[in-house]
């Protein structure tokens, strides 16, 4: 009689659409909206857009919008050439990052997990700083945020190690079973 053959224990699938997913899906929604900016910020040089922006503004007085678009290009156009340009490339090395961070947390890479723990981690205490000196509730809520993606990602890359190792442990140094 013919013995089966032996077969290798199987691990469960990843989940199809976990937290570090919804964490990549976040960090490629900043680059989005810093893309976006970097765009807008390119239009204003245009005469005719920042007009036209002004003049829709002053078409609601007393909404929100008139206050935040007037205050947007009045600070806009007193930067220089220079600060101007400066802003511009801070604002696509950060779509950059983010960019980095998204996909490599889309593909489930520890690197990936490692490198947005590292850099929201020491983005939180400018963070805080700013909503000391400027409170208000969408910067509380970007900071705890930011605190539960750090605390979610240490916990995650290290239950992984420990699950990597017992897997290992259990397969024998040369990946058969014991």
């Amino acid at each position: 009689m013919a013995t089966a053959p032996e077969i290798p224990p199987v691990e469960p699938p990843a989940p199809r659409f976990g937290l570090v997913r919804a964490i990549a899906l976040y960090k490629l929604g900043k680059v989005l909206i810093l893309l976006l900016a970097a765009y807008g910020e390119l239009r204003l040089h245009e005469a005719s857009l920042s007009g036209r922006l002004l003049s829709w503004a002053a078409q609601r007085p007393q909404g929100l919008e008139h206050e935040l678009v007037t205050r947007g290009l009045a600070w806009f156009s007193g930067l220089s050439e220079s600060q101007i340009h400066a802003l511009r490339v801070v604002t696509l090395c950060y779509a950059a990052i983010f960019a980095i961070e998204g996909i490599g947390l889309w593909m489930r890479k520890r690197w990936a997990e490692w490198l947005t723990v590292i850099i929201t981690a020491s983005l939180i205490p400018i963070e805080l700083w700013e909503l000391y000196h400027r409170p208000n509730l969408g910067k509380v809520g970007v900071v705890i945020i930011n605190a539960l993606i750090v605390a979610y990602l240490i916990w995650h890359v290290r239950a992984r190690r420990e699950s990597d190792f017992v897997h290992e442990v259990k397969s024998g140094p040369e990946g058969g079973n014991l």
